[in-house]
């Protein structure tokens, strides 16, 4: 519809400030009392009332009206949402008119549908919600919520309650969004090992808002597989699904009541057009901030750059590499829209143009429009933005780093053109700033151990806090943990029955101390090999707190005996690795080389090792890498008795490169300064040796400084805690 611009800047006055009447001063149609009650009422009156009911001990009125608060806070998103959606053809025949209608008609064609569209939200908001709760929240809950603290109170009320899953499902819905609060992660470690919690309870029930970020980590998993048909659909559900959040958070901004200039306390706007224009603005700086937000992880403060555009780029080289050539076409289209100059961009483009030869058809296919609208949509709201800036000293931060030059008005460009400087100092910056390891840990001790030698150490590995050592074990140990695994390892063992967690090319096998133990006790595994098990968790973990020189104690946190297998005839082609790099305390982010220490990562592990048991295969190499997981920093081939230690944070990256032939054993350990993290697998082996009169030497609790007893003593002193043991997250492992 080609509208007059005249016409146009003063529909857009009245447009504004109709809607912002309504959404202001906007009441319910009277009504039965009945009716009144079935309404939805504030969520913050509910959120107070749960709060009071908490300080006052009332515990099952506080998780009622917290959790009111909760699902009435979704129904009224879900309440605008609809109405948006009801209300769209409301006044559309007045809008038609906009076109050819002459002189002063215009503007009451343009007031007419502006009435009918408020008018219709305004009608169907009354039917669903209370007039009290149309009124606009304070910022002090907005925050509440956007931090998730009702989660938080709910975690104490559950467990007052003892309701324990509900607690353990508060618990961490909370963490989430708030990853460094240690007091959390205590607890949720606490409710792993009360009895009655199930894994089922560690969920986050924020994840219906989370789910693009769900799709984004899934498409990142599948390419480090090399998986890349799986891959390109889940970037391209990714996409989808970013494009219909960000679009949900549009709604929301226009159907959130919004404050009047002169509530905001500008005196100076006084006529009907500069009221209007501030409160477009506001409305308009509000949908541009909905790429920040959908950008943003839960618990981050700031956003991923270039998040969609990111998606599109990994989304047409899966699509290449998956053998859909058109697709990938109109995928790179799309992203070039983003950055039409872009060279790697272009000579990709053309690759895939001379891959299609003489299908020209293909070679023509437009970006997707989807894409296009949301191009040309930002665009538009960028202009009248800087517009404001420049006229109406209007504060606009803007979101993208692919805005355009020309989008900026020339009295604003050198200001405009200095900032984006400085940003890209900024990001080369970070990207040149030298690795700092503040693991506590500082190679170069000595090695307790007679015939064990040091092969490679941090100069060698290019790396910081890494060492090889030969001689660990003995051949003859070697082959009898070797024949340990073949006779008690369990497919999938730690993966839930899956047969291998990161490639479909091999299986996997795991064992346990605990189940070598307990099959030793039912005869079905030699008692020395298991013991030996467990003997060499405490060798390896003397050798690194001596060569680390560990200025704390250092415990032992789990031992896996791992395996993997090469399946016979499905090699040919492959690219992927046996484990794709990653980091062990931390959620490793190639794209802008970060790690983020939050669930579901291992955050409480400080040093990693693996202890290699043969060399009879091929590939299984451990590699250390950068942060961008692409450049490897260093190699290493395992064999006997060699063993590999290095600090768990992000200045160790790694993977294993793929086992092509044989099968490749080690023994995969981890190790924390945090004694509540101590494996408690480890201790009821020991207490099962215990009970049947042989004894174990604790050398890693006494020269830690705790007695058993100690221990035992300090775990009585936990909160009313029904102990079971560890209860450890079995789907979780992420083994070397």
């Amino acid at each position: 519809m080609a509208w007059l611009p005249d016409h146009f800047t003063v529909y857009v006055a009245f447009n504004f400030i109709i809607l912002a009447s309504f959404n202001v001063a906007s009441t319910a149609p009277g009504g039965s009392s009945a009716h009144v009650l079935s309404l939805l009422q504030p969520y913050d009156f509910l959120y107070y009332s749960g709060v009071r009911a908490y300080f006052g001990q009332e515990w099952a009125k506080a998780a009622e009206q917290l959790e009111k608060s909760i699902v009435t806070k979704e129904s009224l998103l879900r309440v605008r949402r609809q109405c948006h959606a009801d209300c769209v053809a409301a006044g559309r025949e007045a809008l038609y008119k906009l076109d050819s209608e002459e002189g002063s008609l215009w503007d009451l064609w343009a007031l007419d549908w502006v009435q009918q569209k408020a008018e219709c939200m305004r009608f169907c908001i009354g039917r669903h919600v209370t007039p009290a709760g149309q009124l606009a929240v304070s910022s002090d809950i907005e925050y509440e919520f956007g931090t998730r603290n009702p989660y938080n109170f709910l975690q104490v009320t559950y467990y007052k309650l003892e309701k324990l899953q509900r607690a353990a499902s508060a618990a961490h819905t909370y963490f989430v969004a708030n990853p460094s609060h240690l007091e959390m992660r205590n607890n949720i470690e606490k409710y792993r090992r009360m009895e009655g919690v199930t894994e089922e309870a560690f969920h986050d029930r924020e994840i219906e808002n989370e789910k693009h970020w769900v799709l984004y980590d899934a498409a990142v998993q599948y390419e480090a597989s090399s998986d890349w048909v799986q891959a390109a659909e889940k970037w391209k559900t990714c996409v989808n699904e970013t494009l219909r959040q960000t679009e949900e958070c549009r709604v929301q901004c226009e159907m959130t009541p919004q404050r009047l200039p002169e509530d905001r306390g500008v005196d100076s706007v006084d006529g009907v057009f500069e009221k209007a224009a501030a409160l477009s603005l506001s409305l308009l700086s509000c949908r541009q901030s909905c790429v920040s937000q959908v950008a943003t992880r839960p618990g981050r403060i700031s956003a991923q750059e270039d998040y969609l555009p990111t998606q599109l780029e990994h989304l047409h080289i899966a699509q290449f590499k998956a053998g859909d050539i058109s697709g990938a076409v109109q995928t790179l289209r799309s992203l070039l829209l983003f950055y039409p100059s872009d060279k790697d961009s272009l000579d990709n483009l053309q690759l895939y143009y001379d891959t299609l030869g003489g299908d020209t058809e293909s070679q023509g296919t437009q970006p997707a429009q989807e894409i296009v609208r949301y191009i040309s949509r930002s665009l538009q709201e960028k202009k009248l933005l800087y517009f404001g800036r420049e006229n109406f000293d209007f504060s606009f931060t803007d979101p993208d780093l692919w805005t355009p030059e020309d989008v900026v008005p020339e009295s604003l460009r050198e200001t405009w053109r200095a900032e984006k400087e400085k940003m890209n100092e900024k990001i080369k910056e970070g990207e040149q700033q030298e690795e700092v390891d503040d693991s506590g840990f500082f190679a170069g001790g000595p090695v307790p151990r007679k015939g064990v030698t040091i092969t490679m150490d941090d100069e060698i590995l290019n790396g910081t806090n890494r060492v090889v050592l030969d001689g660990v074990m003995t051949e003859k140990e070697c082959d009898r943990i070797l024949q340990l695994a073949t006779a008690a390892a369990s497919a999938g063992d730690g993966y839930r029955g899956r047969r291998s967690p990161h490639t479909p090319h091999e299986t996997f096998e795991g064992l346990t101390v605990l189940r070598a133990v307990k099959l030793a006790q039912d005869g079905m595994v030699n008692q020395s090999d298991a013991r030996l098990l467990h003997e060499l968790g405490e060798r390896v973990r003397v050798l690194l707190h001596s060569y680390f020189r560990s200025p704390s104690g250092l415990f032992i946190s789990f031992t896996h005996l791992v395996c993997r297998n090469a399946i016979a005839g499905d090699q040919e082609g492959r690219l992927d690795l046996s484990h794709p790099v990653h980091v062990d305390n931390c959620l490793l982010e190639p794209d802008t080389k970060q790690c983020w220490k939050e669930p579901p990562a291992f955050i409480h592990r400080d040093l990693s090792a693996i202890l290699y048991l043969n060399d009879n295969f091929d590939g299984g190499e451990l590699i250390f890498t950068n942060r961008d997981a692409k450049t490897v920093t260093a190699r290493v081939k395992p064999s006997c008795g060699r063993l590999v230690g290095f600090s768990s944070g992000p200045v160790n990256p790694h993977g294993v490169t793929a086992v092509t032939s044989g099968r490749r054993c080690s023994l995969a350990l981890w190790f924390t300064k945090q004694k509540l993290y101590r494996d408690m697998e480890r201790e009821e082996a020991e207490a099962l040796w215990a009970a049947d009169g042989q004894s174990v030497v604790k050398k890693d609790e006494e020269e830690a400084g705790g007695s058993a007893t100690a221990a035992r003593n300090a775990r009585s002193q936990a909160p009313q805690e029904k102990s079971r043991g560890r209860g450890r997250v079995t789907g979780g492992k992420d083994e070397l």
